[in-house]
């Protein structure tokens, strides 16, 4: 339609680039640096005032690393960026840009579990009081907000169990009565999901997953509106000294390129897998937010516009030494942490240890899958192989 404006598969393969600013060479140029060198003792002062935008000193990047946030904000839509060393380094830094001692944090019962770490331990040494909720709380969340409560962070689908949350009705709420939101939207990315249209103020990321794309890069991605932005730069870069080189950054622009046609393959297959798991005998619940049995689907089905290659399937309860046997022979499925890359993943994972304000109500063991880009006719075929030793006496 015209002056719609491009579609996310066009802001993914051009934005950032600007080639006949560089000689015409397409993709953003590798500026590796620690000294920036200034020509006039004049110069220093505005460049140190936009030290975010400008080449000032290494720890707060180049032109790659700009290269990345400027395409990385075209496609989600918002105003500000800042690039990390990983997830959780995008996760440290969101809490603690916003936090002080006595304050109180919301946190979602169903977050990453370092994420737990972080509220657990480092907020709790500073004096930060944190309360989990229950994901499904809703415009509920009222109920919990304390004069002193400053942030409510939110991560939906919630990781392992993949309940969806209202992020609108929370963040409405939120916002009413003065609370800073965050969303790590790293499941969905933002050809899914766009949370600053849903209102919330930071996103964040683990770049090291769909956005890098190949699990060879460790990388976290924060956006923010520029009210918070130098608040946040500077408790990056300043204040904690996080720097990413430009070599990472080069990837992930490189990886932005092609997330589309990788994430539509990558949602094929993992519903593919989903509704097969459905129809084995072994598995009690299959948990992807895209079935319509998934907790909050009514939320995904409105607020989302795909489902990624993540979700979780839950098999009765059996000695630990089948599900063993089940998981070592699997041959195109690895186990290792992490997701997003290439390759299909499964992982068994402990909920109960996770959750402190929503109880774990199945018996069985739960069993993480990421589909990755095999055909998925084998990927049935190992599961199904796995399945054969599950059973095996």
């Amino acid at each position: 339609m015209p002056g719609s404006g491009p579609k996310d598969r066009t802001i993914a393969t051009h934005a950032g680039n600007h080639p006949f600013s560089n000689e015409g060479v397409i993709n953003p140029p590798i500026q590796r640096a620690s000294t920036i060198l200034f020509e006039r003792l004049e110069d220093i002062p505005d460049r140190q005032k936009n030290r975010f935008d400008v080449n000032y000193y290494g720890r707060y990047g180049t032109r790659t690393n700009r290269a990345l946030k400027e395409a990385f904000c075209a496609l989600e839509g918002s105003e500000r960026a800042l690039v990390l060393p990983s997830g959780l380094a995008a996760v440290a830094v969101a809490l603690m840009s916003f936090l002080r001692p006595g304050d109180h944090l919301l946190m979602v019962d169903t977050a990453y579990e370092p994420t737990r770490v972080i509220c657990d331990n480092l907020l709790r040494q500073f004096g930060i009081e944190t309360t989990f909720y229950d994901p499904m709380i809703g415009a509920g969340i009222e109920q919990l907000i304390r004069p002193n409560t400053k942030v409510v962070y939110m991560e939906s689908p919630g990781s392992l169990t993949f309940e969806v949350q209202d992020v609108p009705a929370i963040v409405a709420v939120a916002r009413a009565k003065g609370c800073v939101t965050m969303l790590d939207n790293t499941w969905a990315t933002p050809l899914f999901l766009k949370p600053p249209a849903l209102g919330v103020d930071v996103s964040i990321y683990a770049a090291t997953k769909y956005i890098c794309g190949h699990s060879d890069v460790m990388m976290g991605i924060l956006t923010m509106s520029r009210k918070h932005h130098r608040k946040m730069g500077n408790m990056a870069h300043s204040y904690l000294g996080n720097t990413v080189s430009a070599d990472d950054c080069y990837l992930a622009v490189r990886g932005l390129r092609t997330m589309h046609a990788r994430l539509v393959q990558h949602q094929e297959t993992a519903l593919t897998l989903a509704a097969w798991l459905e129809k084995r005998p072994e598995v009690v619940r299959v948990l992807h937010p895209a079935l319509p049995a998934a907790v909050g689907h009514a939320n995904w089905k409105r607020d989302f516009k795909g489902s990624s290659g993540l979700f979780s399937f839950v098999i009765g309860p059996c000695d630990t030494n089948r599900v063993a046997a089940m998981l070592n022979g699997l041959q195109l499925f690895k186990m290792g942490y992490s997701w997003g890359g290439y390759e299909s993943l499964a992982m068994v994972e402990n909920v109960r240890v996770l959750r402190t304000a929503t109880p774990w109500s199945f018996d069985g063991h739960l069993i993480r899958i990421h589909a990755g880009l095999e055909d998925p006719d084998d990927l049935i075929a190992d599961l199904a192989a796995g399945f054969d030793r599950l059973g095996k006496d």
